[in-house]
């Protein structure tokens, strides 16, 4: 990791005439991190992420790579690279002239420039495509000659900006791949923009989950969905997402939820109306008894190695099991869900996790 080098975002705001749109974010990212910037459409990761790169100047804060503050530096002297969404290759050039094109403006030697492409082409195996012309690579190939740009700079710090959403899905499991090894491989820090969760759990060391501006969790893929912050980010995390089921909590620290009893390990701060979590694959079917939840089936998605069951509780709330083995369950049966307790999560109505 001879070319890792943390990075540490301190109180950075972003303005759009008088609108804030990035509230004061504090954010350290240590030396040979993969970090992914996850959250909806519109939660500012892009606008985060484009001033780190120096693309976007920011309103207030500070932004150090390296122990070094590069708030207001040029974007050419920060030590970052920058892979876009759309590749931005020039077409008419071949695959070698735009790997080497930032070197070349660099008035690298002739020499110097080869061995770099060279180098960056064995890594992402494009080496039969380097003759080639950009514009007829298929969009897997495109995308690793546009991180192969980046690679020959010799970055410090990677950026990605949502690099595989033009893919389609088959294309994006295997870059994911590739992305990967090239950390595994390489050792930089990389920061890494997306909304797709899925790109987020099997990438990152590190996720920052954003909303509105804000970060709403920091931790690793198993913290952030095992033992989320909010209603927010356990939504946000997990596919199917999380089963929120309105309930009532009870003197003797049960709730009540369409006129079932459960029992949560965590204990609600008051009697009153509490929000229940609970994941699909946490749910198992099984006989009736005093911790279960009655529903109704609805419809059943079968997907091979898996099903998903839509059902629908007593009191007209919905509610999403995932199973893998037993009987099918036909639309109209009554089905009797459990949950661990241990498993089940609480939230107050304002989305804070009750803990």
């Amino acid at each position: 990791m001879a070319n890792a080098t943390g990075m540490a975002l301190r109180q950075v705001r972003k303005s759009f005439g008088g609108h804030e749109v990035i509230h004061g974010i504090d954010l350290d990212i240590e030396a040979g991190e993969f970090v992914v910037f996850v959250g909806p459409s519109g939660c500012g990761k892009s606008t985060l992420l484009r001033m780190i790169a120096g693309l976007e100047e920011v309103t207030d804060g500070e932004i150090e790579i390296g122990g070094r503050d590069v708030t207001n530096l040029d974007p050419s002297v920060r030590g970052i690279a920058m892979v876009f969404q759309s590749y931005a290759l020039y077409p008419h050039m071949s695959v070698r002239d735009n790997l080497g094109f930032g070197l070349k403006m660099a008035h690298s030697s002739k020499g110097d420039i080869e061995r770099q492409v060279e180098a960056a082409a064995r890594i992402l195996k494009i080496e039969a495509l380097l003759d080639r012309r950009a514009r007829p690579a298929l969009g897997g190939q495109r995308q690793r000659v546009a991180i192969g740009r980046a690679i020959v700079r010799k970055p410090e710090v990677f950026l990605f900006d949502e690099p595989l959403s033009n893919l389609d899905a088959e294309l994006r499991v295997s870059m994911r791949i590739e992305i990967a090894r090239l950390h595994r491989e390489l050792g930089n820090t990389m920061v890494y923009v997306t909304h797709d969760q899925t790109e987020a759990m099997t990438l990152a060391d590190k996720i920052v989950v954003l909303r509105d501006g804000r970060i709403e969790q920091v931790g690793s893929p198993r913290e952030v969905y095992e033992d989320p912050a909010n209603a927010f980010v356990a939504g946000f995390i997990g596919s199917p997402k999380m089963n929120f089921l309105n309930a009532v909590a009870m003197p003797d620290s049960t709730v009540t939820v369409a006129g079932a009893r459960l029992a949560p390990a965590t204990r609600a701060r008051a009697v009153g109306p509490v929000t229940l979590g609970l994941r699909p694959e946490h749910l198992v079917l099984g006989p009736s008894g005093d911790d279960d939840l009655p529903a109704s089936a609805e419809f059943t998605e079968y997907l091979g190695g898996t099903r998903f069951l839509y059902a629908r509780l007593a009191d007209g709330q919905s509610i999403v099991a995932e199973h893998r083995d037993g009987p099918d369950v036909v639309p109209g049966q009554m089905v009797h869900l459990r949950c661990p307790k241990e498993r089940m999560r609480l939230f107050a109505g304002t989305g804070e996790r009750l803990r």
